[in-house]
């Protein structure tokens, strides 16, 4: 017996650090992928701190974003306007801060709709079989094939004046755009969400779920759905890019918000006539939606490394 007692506090001393060393934290470990992806990990610094000047910018720089100069008018960057001016002499770097907000919460607002819209309808054609299944992926290979622009162009047409009076100017062409935007990106997402459905509610865990009587809904949201997000979440990433760029198209085609709203889109399509002698208004704007989307898509590959569950250590 005394051996034994001699024994256990050098078993204990090996055994601890064994037992520390397995425990394991996927949420840890995926952001320790995340970072290794170098331009994933500056793409958020950037993004943080376009975002972080977006906000904090009108408390800093307080010059009215429709303040008109003619003196100042088409001037290069300076002192007095870090950005320039544009033609009526109104300083670009406070229509940059304020046009900002109104890009970023479209790219978002819109990634928003199209996820909740793709994953109820990829996780419904998922879960299901026959007839649902095949009537869901028709509508969706129909929305598919349907040329988006010119039908964004038409719907927007059709309704900006309704909304417009209904909602006022600008919320109501807000709420129009990420709509038309939101519902013309679910598909790609339903699709992927409803590939994870066929692939996961085979797994073993599933079958051993069933087999414990839960019931399907609860098979879908604590089972299925959780382990089917690492892809959508990357897919997300992406569509808020491309709700970016939807919207500064939009903008510069003339159909986007009204012209005394400077979003980035219609900073550019406003800044397209002055080119050769202004090639400064253009820059910034384009810039920034440059910045942006490219920040947002090399994340998009972090979150890719970061969430495949074939690199888990």
């Amino acid at each position: 017996m005394a051996g034994l007692t001699h024994v256990s506090p050098s078993v204990e001393a090996v055994v601890a650090p064994v037992t520390r060393k397995r425990r394991f934290s996927p949420g840890r470990d995926a952001v320790r992928r995340f970072l290794r992806h170098r331009l994933a990990a500056l793409s958020v610094l950037v993004l943080a701190l376009l975002a972080l000047s977006i906000l904090v910018g009108p408390w800093l720089w307080r010059v009215p974003i429709n303040e008109i100069d003619f003196t100042a008018r088409l001037s290069p960057p300076s002192w007095d306007h870090p950005f320039g001016t544009d033609d009526l002499g109104q300083d670009l770097l406070s229509r940059m801060i304020y046009g900002g907000r109104i890009s970023l919460a479209v790219g978002f607002a819109a990634m928003a709709v199209g996820l909740c819209f793709g994953i109820i309808v990829g996780a419904i054609a998922g879960a299901s079989r026959g007839v649902v299944d095949a009537a869901l992926m028709w509508l969706t290979d129909l929305f598919l094939s349907l040329p988006q622009l010119p039908l964004l162009l038409l719907v927007i047409y059709l309704f900006r004046d309704f909304l417009k009076g209904w909602l006022g100017p600008e919320g109501g062409v807000f709420v129009l755009i990420v709509l038309v935007i939101g519902g013309f990106r679910w598909m790609p997402v339903a699709r992927l969400v409803r590939a994870q459905f066929l692939s996961l509610r085979e797994k073993e865990f599933v079958e051993a779920a069933r087999a414990l009587g839960a019931s399907n809904l609860r098979l879908v949201v604590r089972h299925i759905l959780p382990n089917a997000l690492g892809p959508v979440i990357v897919a997300g990433t992406i569509d808020v890019a491309a709700a970016i760029i939807a919207e500064s198209t939009l903008s510069f085609l003339g159909l986007g918000f009204p012209p005394d709203i400077p979003t980035w889109g219609r900073l550019l399509y406003d800044a397209k006539d002055y080119l050769d002698i202004a090639p400064h208004w253009a820059l910034f704007a384009g810039g920034a939606i440059f910045l942006t989307v490219i920040a947002i898509n090399f994340i998009g590959d972090g979150l890719r490394d970061a969430l495949d569950p074939r690199k888990v250590m």
